[in-house]
């Protein structure tokens, strides 16, 4: 076997990754593709003997596909011309919003429906965003045209600027409504209360309202699923109930209305089912509102400097090479080189880490950070979609499209399920009918009335509802473990993901360290007392705005020293601040600031090795002498090293990624126990970092706080974010750490373990039920013994499978204490 590794251009999504896949492993001789739109590559496993490479290449190429950049910008280059040239054709785009999709085959099932509709000439359905893009002939079709085709297919396109109705709203109320009148069903049944066949008819009056109102959303998911060729969980949960309900009204209209009825047991499955999708509606990620949240970090206006003159404007205004002045305090509104002034500014949302930077002409800023201290004037060098912001935003969208979800196990399932227990139903039903010995039937019964019956139970022992209950109750239970231990799991398939996961990527600050500098050493010169030090950098510190400031003086109040008046205070940003203590002049400030004083070689050796460790350091000086240092560092969480070692026990790989120095992210990952580690890195660097270990066919989880973290986050198997992280790193996550303790690392991984593996269960006695009781609800065991499984009785192995399934959910709940 060789590899080969193709360069393709044009892939624009998973969909298209998908196509290019499938195209070339129809190829023989081929055993493995992997394509990757993002790294514009796709690596093909083959037998050189079997095939040769110029087939990829052809196949590529007649999917639509290019082989060269420059092939892709000429096809872009010709289209254009031909729209222009071509006056009578007029190509439009649109994008909006499409409710309704729940699965793989639901994006499937839109995209399907509008690359037959002539007059599209492009289209993409983006499942995680709930979007659709298409681009179209506006000769043949318009927007309300495009609208049509989504809404025909079973689902609810919207443009993008009007408020939609959230789909678990309407799923709660219709869950609220179906509960009200269950609760009454279920005492009427078991009360007793009036004559049964009184009874039934309450019953019937009362389950008729469950059935078409609150269960008409599986019926509609039904039809739309047949007519788009698909089979999905509302096939099955239509099955179930209509075997239940509509037997049941048979019989009360057509057999005996005093015979026993299951209105309870439709009334009750849509019921249970609702509470599934409740949650699951309640559980959908809202990867929208990461992305929102990253725009709204955006400044919205600049001051704009012009011959001296300053006004106040919309950043959208502002173009290259425009000088913008930014106060302390202030974000800055776009990226560019500071050409006068300096100060510190914070880059966490960048770079993740919580030490401000010091800028000073030549240096360049980034948009959305902000300048904590000094005037800057900066010339703008990039703007709208060019700033690192922007870039940000597009690797999120780029992640969460490219991480399709898994198709749900039981939508699987029913696409064999379905068919054969309606062809085992209607097989029963013939039997019966057309072949079976009359004289061999009970008394009091016809053929058809027979067969009809044998059919019913056949269809009611098969109903789905411990299929349909299998994952959500386990889900229900699991995710109330999980949140009393302080997790969140954002989507059901992040449990199946997460329970096999080889590698944890770690961001430093704010996920192994605090993500606040604290002071972490007083080193005075040999005559110095520690407390005078001390005492001398919090006169000073408390009179600066510098962000190393704070700490200093609260590690001071903590030590009982009350810092003392000064004068003639001057703060000099980039390099510290000075003034005048009893006559004397003391500074406090980074090494350019005291380069000029005298300083002796222990406090050099010293601040080498602080360095070394990567630690920030100030440096004192009284009267034209360094008299001592005081270190600050990010300092790492008690838990951490706990933490890592539980993953390496259970055989999980870990690394560090940080935008820090080597020194400062070596240091940390040692002192934890982490091996693997990437320093000074990007958001860009990050998200490689999660592709490079994905490439090697590991798992990746990745764990982070910050803004920077969340293209990582998206685009790793599974996203952990902490809780007392950023909006933007929690919406794009998977998982939630409410407790911002690293030990729920494991914890989440253990329990997504746990409830994978209770979900597999349930699977097993939904069927378990479905292998025994098919045959003898079909009759198997009637012609030797004269035993058949009456409907009544098929309803109740039917709800024994579910109280299993349910029952094997809760015990769930006695994992809470190995977590």
């Amino acid at each position: 076997m060789e590899t080969k590794e193709i360069k393709v251009y044009g892939m624009m999504c998973g969909h298209c990754e998908n196509t290019v896949s499938k195209a070339i492993n129809s190829i023989v001789g081929v055993t493995e593709v992997s394509a990757f739109h993002g790294e514009n590559k796709v690596i093909v496993i083959y037998d050189p003997k079997a095939t040769e490479t110029e087939e990829f290449e052809k196949t590529i190429i007649k999917e639509g596909y290019s082989l060269t950049k420059k092939e892709v910008i000429d096809e872009e280059i010709e289209e254009k011309i031909e729209i222009e040239s071509d006056p009578e054709t007029s190509h439009s785009e649109v994008s909006f919003n499409i409710e309704g999709m729940t699965c793989a085959n639901c994006s499937l099932a839109v995209e399907k429906a509008l690359k037959k509709t002539d007059g599209i000439l492009k289209t993409a359905i983006n499942l995680p965003l709930e979007k659709g893009f298409v681009k179209y002939d506006s000769s043949l079709l318009n927007n309300d045209d495009i609208f049509n085709v989504v809404n025909n297919a079973g689902y609810k396109a919207f443009k993008e600027d009007v408020k939609v109705d959230k789909s678990h709203r309407k799923v709660k109320y219709r869950f609220l409504f179906a509960l009200a009148l269950t609760i009454p069903i279920v005492v009427f049944m078991r009360g007793n209360f009036f004559e049964h066949s009184t009874t039934n008819y309450i019953l019937f009056t009362l389950a008729t309202l469950v059935q078409f109102v609150s269960g008409i959303s599986f019926y509609e998911g039904a039809y739309y699923s047949f007519k788009n060729r698909t089979a999905n969980m509302d096939v099955l949960i239509s099955l179930g109930i209509s075997a239940a309900y509509f037997y049941s009204a048979f019989s009360l209209f057509f057999i005996d209305p005093s015979k026993h009825t299951f209105f309870d047991s439709s009334a009750m499955l849509i019921t249970f089912i609702l509470i599934g999708k409740m949650l699951e509606a309640k559980a959908k990620g809202k990867t929208s509102d990461a992305l929102k949240s990253l725009i709204a970090l955006s400044a919205e206006e600049a001051r704009l400097v012009s011959d001296d003159k300053e006004e106040k404007i919309s950043v959208s205004s502002v173009r290259v090479d425009d000088v913008v002045k930014v106060l302390p305090g202030e974000k800055i509104p776009v990226d560019g080189e500071v050409i006068e002034g300096g100060g510190a500014v914070d880059e966490s949302m960048i770079t993740g880490e919580s030490i401000p930077v010091s800028k000073s002409k030549g240096d360049f800023v980034t948009g959305a950070t902000i300048n904590q201290s000094g005037t800057l004037r900066i010339r703008t060098t990039k703007i709208g979609s060019d700033t690192v912001l922007s870039g940000i935003i597009k690797m999120v969208e780029d992640a969460q499209a490219d991480k399709a979800p898994i198709q749900r196990l039981a939508d699987l399932i029913s696409n064999f399920f379905v068919p054969v227990v309606v062809i085992l139903g209607l097989l029963t039903f013939s039997f019966w009918y057309f072949y079976a010995d009359i004289s061999s039937l009970p008394q009091n019964t016809s053929p058809f009335l027979f067969a009809f019956e044998m059919m019913i139970a056949v269809l009611v022992i098969s109903c789905p509802c411990a299929l349909g209950l299998a994952t959500p109750t386990a889900i229900m239970v699991g995710s109330g473990v999980g949140l009393n231990k302080g997790i969140l799991f954002k989507k059901a398939s992040t449990l199946e993901n997460i329970s096999k996961l080889d590698i944890v990527l770690f961001d430093k600050t704010g996920t192994i360290t605090k993500g606040k500098p604290e002071v972490t050493g007083v080193y005075p010169a040999k005559e110095i007392k520690a407390e005078d030090l001390l005492k001398i950098a919090a006169s000073l510190e408390s009179n600066s705005s510098h962000p190393l400031s704070a700490p200093v003086v609260k590690k001071a109040l903590d030590k009982g020293v009350t810092p003392v008046k000064v004068t003639d205070v001057k703060e000099i940003s980039g390099h510290g601040i000075q003034c005048s203590m009893d006559g004397r002049l003391v500074k406090a400030g980074n090494f350019r600031f005291v380069k000029e004083d005298s300083i002796d070689s222990f406090i050099s050796e010293l601040s080498n090795d602080l360095s070394e460790k990567g630690q920030s350091t100030i440096f004192i000086s009284d009267n034209g002498k360094v008299i001592g240092i005081i270190a600050l560092s990010d300092v790492i969480k008690k838990d951490s090293k706990h933490a890592i070692d539980e993953l390496h026990s259970v055989g999980i790989k870990t690394g560090l990624i940080s935008g820090d120095n080597k020194k400062a992210a070596f240091s940390i990952a040692t002192e934890v126990g982490i091996n693997d580690v990437e320093a000074e890195v990007l958001p860009e660097d990050k998200i490689k970092a999660v592709i490079k270990w994905q490439e090697k066919g590991y798992k990746v989880g990745m764990v982070g706080d910050g803004i920077n973290d969340a293209p990582a986050l998206a685009k790793a198997d599974i996203g952990i974010a902490i809780g007392s992280g950023t909006d933007v790193a929690k919406e794009t996550g998977d998982v939630i750490l409410v407790r911002n303790t690293l030990l729920d690392v494991s914890g989440a991984i253990k329990l997504g373990k746990k409830i994978l593996g209770s979900i597999k269960q349930n699977f097993f006695w939904a069927f378990f039920y479905n292998i025994i009781m098919i045959p003898i609800a079909a009759g198997i065991l009637y012609p030797k013994y004269g035993l058949t499984l009456k409907p009544e009785f098929a309803s109740i192995a039917m709800w024994l499978s579910s109280l299993s399934v349910v029952g094997n959910s809760l015990l769930i709940k006695k994992f809470e204490k190995k977590i």
